[in-house]
């Protein structure tokens, strides 16, 4: 049996011995060794020395040693999906602890929650068939939105005259105003603040409730490989996918609390307590965030895993009702 000297994997001087009944021996068919060597009528506690055993451990070493290697690599490939994640999250929270300027990004991240529920309401049939009023209900859980559906019917002539881009931009130049307007009532320095304290408590909280997800995917995924699918390639797709969903709820609730929560200035301003944003919120939009893909095409029949289940519980469907 081979000795390795130190981490270097050079071949050591000291001579080791194993029992034909180890592990690295019974993947080579010892037992017909063990009839053999009865046959010959050596004792138990004999030491065996032949070129061809000792060939054959040399040989189940080397075998064990490369499957042993390609593990390592394959845990590093999973690893990596993770470091990828890993450095968005981070880069984003060390925007936040150097005290940089994110209203720019908030902005964005309001625009891209409001586009995806009109999206998400418009992504079939016409105007005339769009549920204004449920849109309407999801839009004023973000902010409060500053014309009714009637008002914007009435500008244009008829709910037929309203297609999606118009509705869009008609809601984020409304949203766009709202954001001055709490700016205004703040104060610019303490909705800075206020921004920065949201954002990096909901990093926080969604990045942790991530990782938990991503662990429960890895613990399960190599039985992808009964169905003929590469476990890795499925990590990956369904990591991105799980990222991709905690991306958007954290818009979608940075957009929220930025309008929604209450402020407490304390001494001359410099100090900004916001209640609450450490929490969970209990309150749900009419429409999901993820109800269409870029492409406006909103699908039905199958439900996604990690979709709201229908029942009503408030648990993803691969933990409720698609466990089974």
């Amino acid at each position: 049996m081979r000795g390795r000297s130190g981490r270097q994997g050079d071949p050591g001087e000291s001579r080791f011995y194993l029992s034909l009944q180890d592990e690295l021996m019974r993947r080579f068919n010892s037992a017909l060794v063990e009839r053999f060597l009865s046959a010959a009528g050596l004792p138990d506690d004999a030491p065996i020395e032949s070129k061809m055993v000792s060939n054959a451990i040399r040989s189940a070493q080397t075998q064990v040693e490369a499957q042993n290697f390609e593990i390592r690599k394959n845990v590093l490939k999973y690893d990596d999906v993770m470091n990828r994640q890993r450095e968005v999250i981070y880069g984003e929270r060390r925007l936040v602890l150097e005290g940089e300027d994110i209203s720019k990004q908030v902005q964005t991240f309001l625009a891209d929650t409001l586009v995806a529920y009109v999206n998400a309401e418009t992504a079939e049939g016409f105007g005339e068939d769009w549920d204004l009023d449920r849109l309407w209900q999801a839009l004023k859980l973000i902010y409060p939105i500053g014309f009714t559906p009637e008002e914007l019917v009435a500008k244009v002539g008829s709910r037929a005259a309203i297609d999606a881009d118009y509705l869009a931009n008609e809601i984020l130049e409304d949203a766009t105003a709202a954001y001055e307007k709490r700016q205004s009532e703040l104060g610019e320095n303490v909705l800075r603040e206020l921004e920065r304290k949201v954002l990096l408590s909901v990093l926080d909280r969604k990045w942790r409730e991530h990782l938990y997800e991503m662990d429960y995917l890895q613990e399960g995924i190599g039985l992808r490989a009964m169905a003929q699918r590469d476990p890795l390639v499925e990590y990956q797709r369904e990591g991105y996918e799980l990222f991709s969903a905690m991306m958007d709820g954290i818009k979608e609730e940075l957009a929220s609390l930025v309008f929604n929560v209450q402020v407490t200035v304390e001494g001359d301003g410099s100090e900004v307590k916001a209640a609450g944003i450490s929490e969970k919120p209990t309150d749900t939009a009419a429409l999901q965030y993820t109800a269409a893909d870029e492409s406006g095409v909103s699908t039905k029949g199958e439900i996604s895993r990690n979709a709201q289940c229908p029942c009503g519980s408030g648990k993803k469907f691969k933990r409720c009702h698609g466990a089974a």
